[in-house]
């Protein structure tokens, strides 16, 4: 990673008798890129408010980092998309674990469909701390350990609910491409310990952004930023760049291919059977679709923004990055017809009559 060197200067002090200041700063990469300075004097509505010790102070290195801090789309689009998904996503996800408790025990699939509304819960809960963050301009009043707990519920739980949807995605494709292997299998077991298996690789992946400083103070715009500028340039925070492309790769990409893989195989495999298998393949589409629309562009945007990153050191797909992610963020509401869909299909059978063929349509 090359490093550019450049002089800044910036005044400090106090009573209005500010003192030039000159000091080298290492630019290097960031979420947004940024210099840790000394300490300023933190203006908000107009007064001059003490600064603690905590958050410290970090340099622009962009005129784009205060564009899009400023920005329509950051302080009103993303928080309506999230308060929008709130709203309708958390009686949708209660509702369907309203439902699962009394199935849990009986059916296997329950397993997995319960741990993907919890996740999606949890996911939610992050979205109205995040959306309180955008509407307020970008500022974070919570304190450091809110924003660490935040931030990683939001993006685990991203991570969460793709796999356990790739999880689903390969329990449909053993029940219908290879049946018999399927029916030997211990289905409530094999699901329970899958299940355990992704919150455990949850609790590890949101371990690194509990221990790293996500808040910082911006001085030159007055607020305090969550996650969107970090300097992680600096030896406290540049593991996070290779991180969480990483996770991206393991977390989006490979779930995403593997759901692609399987319903491909499933579709085919129903399409050459002499059977009227319509809701089944409707059901198995949905999970397609929630991937293609929101997962795909999260996890395509999330690859292209740490390598541009880690090769260019710039920043500009960031703004993407973060619609994206936003919209990602949609399948929270997605999730319950899922499990609404896959119920139909299970408990309906294929038509007797077999399909008519082309030639004696004709």
């Amino acid at each position: 990673m090359t490093e550019q060197h450049q002089t800044k200067r910036f005044s400090t002090g106090s009573s209005g008798e500010g003192k030039v200041k000159e000091q080298n700063f290492h630019f290097g990469r960031g979420s947004f890129l940024g210099d840790i300075q000394t300490q300023l004097p933190l203006v908000l509505n107009g007064t001059q408010a003490p600064i603690s010790p905590h958050p410290q102070a970090l340099l622009l290195l962009s005129n784009s980092t205060a564009g899009f801090l400023n920005s329509t789309v950051s302080t009103r689009v993303i928080p309506i998309i999230y308060m929008f998904v709130v709203a309708f996503g958390v009686p949708a996800n209660v509702a369907i674990l309203c439902t699962l408790a009394t199935k849990i025990r009986k059916v296997s699939s329950a397993i997995l469909y319960c741990s993907l509304a919890v996740s999606d819960l949890f996911l939610l809960l992050s979205l109205c701390f995040k959306a309180h963050y955008y509407l307020h301009g970008n500022h974070w009043e919570l304190g450091e350990p809110a924003c660490r707990v935040v931030t990683a519920c939001f993006y685990g739980n991203l991570y969460c609910s793709a796999q356990t949807l790739a999880c689903i995605s390969i329990k449909r494709y053993l029940a219908v491409v290879h049946p018999f292997m399927y029916q030997r299998l211990a289905k409530r077991m094999c699901t329970a310990w899958v299940s355990l298996a992704v919150w455990g690789v949850f609790g590890a992946t949101v371990v690194p952004e509990l221990l790293v400083q996500q808040t910082y103070l911006l001085s030159e715009l007055g607020r305090i930023t969550c996650h969107d500028l970090l300097p992680l340039h600096y030896s406290s925070h540049n593991f996070l760049l290779y991180y969480n492309l990483l996770l991206t790769i393991l977390g989006l990409l490979v779930p995403l291919v593997v759901t692609v893989v399987c319903y491909a195989r499933i579709i085919c495999e129903l399409n050459q059977s002499h059977l009227d298998w319509t809701m089944y393949i409707k059901a198995s589409s949905l999970v397609f679709v929630i991937f293609l629309v929101c997962f795909t562009p999260a996890g395509l945007l999330h690859f292209l923004y740490y390598m541009q990153l880690s090769l260019y050191g710039t920043e500009s797909l960031y703004v993407y990055f973060n619609v994206a992610v936003c919209l990602c963020c949609l399948h929270a509401c997605l999730d319950p017809f899922l499990f609404i869909f896959m119920s139909k299909s299970a408990g309906s059978r294929p038509h007797l009559k077999p399909r008519k063929s082309k030639t004696e349509n004709t």
